[in-house]
C-alpha cells in the first residue's frame, strides 16, 4: 500500500472548488511564505531552498538551489517560469495553473526576491486557456493585494510579472527555445555553451528558468523550512511530487505523493490513487516519465519513485507522467504514435532530428498499417542508432537539444521488449489486437 502520510505541499487546496481565488488562498495561509521571506535576507532564502534539495520538476531534475547559484550577477537579470507543458500524457502543471495559480505567483515572487530579480515572466502553453485566464487574474489580484509591484508588502523589494502565452510548440519546453519564443523569435534551441541561461539568457542577460511545479513548492518550503522538505523522501529525491497518471488505470489523474517511499505499483494499484487496471487486466508496460522515457516492464513495478532509483533501471521520472499499458494494447501502435508526435514537433534545426524522425515515423507507419517487411524491424533500429548512437540511456547527444536523442526511446523499448509483436505485424499484414 502507498505511504500517504506526507503533507500535501502543492495540492493542499485540491478539495476546494474555489481553490484558484485570492479569498480561498488567503484563508489557507496564502502569501504567508512570502511575508516570511521578506523578513529574511535573500541569501537566507536561497539557503533554505538549497537545504530543501528541491530537484527541478520540469524533466531534467536539476537542483533548483544549484541552478540559482549559477546565476551570473549583473545589473539586469530575469526569472522565467516554464509552463509550456507539452509532453503527451503530462498534465500536472496544467492542474496547478488552473487550480492554484496564486501558489505559483507567490513562488515566483519568493524566487525573484531570493535572486534579487525585478522582472519575471510566466510562459504558459497557449492551449491552456483556462489556466492562462486564472494565472493572469491571480497576477492582477496580487498587484491589488500589494504582493506585486512597488515595495511589496511595505518592503524595499519590487517586482513585475508578465504572463506570456506560447504558440503551442513542444520544443518551447526546452528552456533556450522558450527564451527565443519569449523574445518573439521562432522557437529554436540555442547551442550550449555559450548560451547557458544563467550566463546568457533572455535578451542576452543572466536568466533563471524554473518549472511551474518547482516554483509552487517554494511557499511551503519557506513557511516550514528547507529541512522539513528534505526530511520527506530519500537521497536526492526529497519532498513530494505530482504524478500525472494516465492510460489503462481505473482512476487517471494527478496525485501528490512522497518520493522514494512509494513505488510505481503503489501509484497504479492503491485504491486511493490509480485503483488498478480496468477489468483486472495485467500491466504489459509502463512509460515512467513522459513519452521521452524508455519503457519499463511489469517486473519493474516495485521500483521506488525517485530520480536515482528510476535512472538506475535505465529510464527517468522526467515530466512526472506515468502511462500504463495493459495486456490488450498494441506496442507497435503505441510506439508509432509517439514517434509521429516527435516527428511533427521537431523544430527542424538539426539534421538527425529533422530527417531521422520522419524516416522512423514512416517505417513505423508501414509496420503498423500492414506494409511492413521483416527487415524493417532492424532498419528502424538502425535509424534510431543514427540519432542516438548506441541506443543507451541517457542518450548520446547528436543534436542541439535532447528532443532528437529522445525519439528512439519508444521504438527501441517496444522492439526490445515486444519484438514478437513486430514480427506478427509483418506476418499478418497488420495488427491483430482489438
Amino acid at each position: 500500500m502507498a505511504v500517504l502520510t506526507a503533507p500535501k505541499i502543492v495540492s493542499s487546496r485540491r478539495d476546494f472548488d474555489d481553490s484558484y481565488t485570492l479569498k480561498r488562498y488567503l484563508a489557507t495561509g496564502g502569501y504567508e511564505g512570502l511575508k516570511k521571506a521578506l523578513t529574511l535576507n535573500p541569501e537566507k532564502v536561497c539557503a533554505e531552498v538549497d537545504a530543501a534539495s528541491l530537484l527541478g520538476r520540469g524533466g531534467a531534475g536539476f537542483p533548483a538551489g544549484r541552478k540559482w547559484s549559477m546565476l551570473r550577477r549583473a545589473p539586469l537579470s530575469y526569472l522565467v517560469v516554464n509552463g509550456d507543458e507539452s509532453e503527451p500524457a503530462t498534465f500536472k502543471d496544467h492542474y496547478l495553473v488552473e487550480r492554484d495559480p496564486h501558489q505559483l505567483v507567490e513562488g515566483v515572487i519568493i524566487a525573484a526576491y531570493a535572486l534579487q530579480v525585478t522582472q519575471a515572466f510566466i510562459f504558459l502553453r497557449g492551449e491552456f486557456a483556462l489556466g492562462l485566464e486564472r494565472v493572469q487574474s491571480a497576477v492582477n489580484e496580487a498587484y491589488k493585494h500589494g504582493a506585486l509591484g512597488e515595495n511589496i508588502f511595505g518592503s524595499t523589494f519590487s517586482l513585475d510579472i508578465v504572463v506570456h502565452p506560447g504558440a503551442g510548440a513542444y520544443i518551447c519546453g526546452e528552456e533556450t527555445s522558450l527564451l527565443e519564443a519569449l523574445e518573439g523569435k521562432r522557437g529554436f534551441p540555442r547551442i550550449k555553451p555559450p548560451f547557458f541561461p544563467a550566463v546568457n539568457g533572455l535578451y542576452g542577460e543572466p536568466t533563471v528558468v524554473n518549472n511551474v511545479e518547482t516554483m509552487s513548492n517554494l511557499p511551503w518550503i519557506i513557511s516550514n523550512g528547507g529541512a522539513a522538505f528534505a526530511a520527506l523522501g530519500e537521497g536526492r529525491s526529497t519532498g513530494t511530487r505530482l504524478f500525472a497518471l494516465a492510460g489503462n488505470v481505473v482512476n487517471p489523474g494527478v496525485y501528490e505523493i512522497e518520493m522514494v517511499k512509494n513505488t510505481f505499483r503503489d501509484l497504479i494499484f492503491d485504491p486511493a490513487l490509480g485503483g488498478g487496471v480496468p477489468g483486472n487486466k495485467k500491466v504489459k508496460a509502463i512509460i515512467p516519465g513522459g513519452v521521452s522515457a524508455p519503457w519499463f516492464g511489469p517486473d519493474l513495478l516495485d521500483v521506488p519513485l525517485g530520480a536515482d532509483e528510476v535512472a538506475g533501471k535505465g529510464s527517468m521520472l522526467g515530466s512526472g507522467s506515468v502511462v500504463v499499458l495493459d495486456e490488450d494494447q498494441c506496442m507497435v501502435r503505441a510506439a508509432w504514435r509517439i514517434t509521429k508526435f516527435f516527428s511533427r514537433e521537431s523544430c527542424g534545426q538539426c539534421t538527425p532530428c529533422r530527417e531521422g524522425s520522419g524516416w522512423i515515423e514512416r517505417v513505423m507507419y508501414r509496420l503498423e498499417h500492414g506494409g511492413g517487411r521483416m527487415e524493417d524491424i532492424d532498419l528502424v533500429l538502425d535509424l534510431c542508432d543514427n540519432i542516438s548512437p548506441g541506443l543507451t540511456w541517457p542518450p548520446q547527444q547528436t543534436t542541439i537539444c535532447v528532443l532528437g536523442p529522445s525519439i528512439p526511446s519508444a521504438v527501441h523499448s517496444a522492439i526490445s521488449m515486444f519484438r514478437q509483436e513486430f514480427i506478427e505485424h509483418v506476418e499478418n499484414g497488420g495488427c491483430t489486437h482489438v
